[in-house]
């Protein structure tokens, strides 16, 4: 087998040929050749060096990813520093395959199917991850790997945390991957699990539209765009796309973390039911989301009732109508119009009566003869009345 040249990487790494190349790193296939196997050398910028916090970061955070042993994540097996090169680097397991950034240049937007296996197992790598305290922070299509037996491995854990902590690399790291920053994230807050989850969303997303959900030009355009409101539904962009599934893709999109699924397993199962027509439960009401939908609920409803056309008056009270018709004319007829009538001149003879109170109050002696002759005229009418009520009765 020949190795390109003899001059070996921190002693014991042949490198033969460039695999990739990033802001932060470039990463090189290179045999072993004490284990003899070929693995892949990832090679951090030369800038980094001068920075002493970043390396301590840098190695503390690639001890923690080499702990990480699962089928669905990528193998770190060394890390240090080259003394002729003084360079950083870190030997990972070589992926024989490709990277979904790869399958989505040659292929194109894939089937519900196809994205739901490929995220479903890098909720796998995440979620054993996330159980022992290791958030990725930079889950992106080019760190999803799929070798030709179909498993996919998340590569590349702990340089992000390094980087994240890092003024000198904040820049480089933040501005490759911003179209898979999480709105806290955008906003400067630390990342955590959710993090990841809406990661491998926008992953999804991308997967099965070939287009990202935000077309933000910088992080400042994405950040707006985020707090403006969830993306276009997949299903609207991808014709054909199940709606359950595009349900289960938008939950891990939200823009609240407490509003994503709980854990990366709980996204794996969501996925999974979505793919068989059973879309996730609605996302669990929060202060945020609370205020927020509540002033879509109101904007929606006062747009509806703008577009409802004018109702006709319906006729008061069909129901007594319907009686009066059916009843013999004689009784209803008479009944209610004089009992609105008598009603009507009770609440005038009261209206006199306190008028008469009030005066003869006031004017006392003066004003007496005049009083009584108001009291007689009340009188008056009242017998009228009763004699009036009687004959009706009759």
């Amino acid at each position: 087998m020949t190795h390109g040249t003899d001059q070996l990487f921190a002693n014991r790494y042949r490198l033969e040929r460039r695999l990739g190349v990033g802001g932060m790193s470039t990463v090189q296939l290179a045999f072993d050749t004490r284990l003899e196997r070929h693995v892949a050398v990832k090679l951090l910028a030369e800038h980094l060096a001068a920075d002493n916090a970043f390396i301590a970061r840098f190695r503390r955070e690639a001890l923690s990813a080499a702990r990480l042993v699962h089928p669905n994540v990528v193998q770190v097996y060394d890390f240090g520093t080259d003394e002729a090169s003084d360079r950083q680097f870190i030997v990972m397991e070589h992926v024989e395959g490709e990277s979904c950034a790869e399958l989505l240049r040659d292929h194109g937007p894939l089937p519900p199917e196809v994205v739901v296996d490929i995220c479903g197992q890098a909720c796998r790598g995440l979620d054993y991850a996330h159980r022992n305290g290791v958030v990725h922070r930079d889950v992106k299509p080019g760190n999803l790997l799929r070798n030709p037996e179909g498993v996919v491995k998340l590569a590349d854990f702990g340089i992000a945390k390094a980087a994240e902590d890092s003024d000198i690399t904040r820049v480089g790291s933040v501005i490759g991957t911003a179209a898979y920053l999480s709105p806290e994230q955008a906003r400067g807050e630390p990342a955590g699990p959710s993090a990841d989850l809406y990661a491998l969303g926008v992953v999804a997303y991308q997967l099965a539209t070939g287009r990202l959900p935000y077309q933000g030009a910088s992080l400042t355009d994405l950040a707006r765009q985020q707090e403006a409101g969830p993306p276009t539904d997949l299903h609207r962009v991808q014709a054909g796309f199940p709606p359950a599934l595009s349900a289960a893709v938008s939950r891990a999109l939200h823009r609240d973390p407490s509003g994503r699924y709980a854990s990366a397993g709980e996204m794996e199962t969501a996925l999974v039911q979505a793919l068989q027509g059973i879309a996730p439960p609605p996302a669990p009401m929060t202060a945020a989301t609370t205020a927020m939908g509540g002033e879509d609920t109101t904007r929606v409803i006062a747009d509806r009732t703008r577009a409802m056309p004018p109702q006709p008056r319906r006729p008061a009270q069909p129901a007594r109508a319907a009686r009066r018709r059916s009843a013999p004319a004689p009784a209803r007829r008479g009944g209610p119009r004089w009992g609105r009538t008598l009603i009507t001149l009770l609440f005038l003879t009261g209206v006199v009566a306190a008028g008469v109170f009030g005066y003869s109050e006031l004017e006392q002696v003066r004003n007496r003869p005049d009083v009584r002759q108001i009291e007689g005229d009340v009188q008056e009418t009242i017998g009228q009345l009763r004699d009036l009520i009687n004959d009706n009765k009759r």
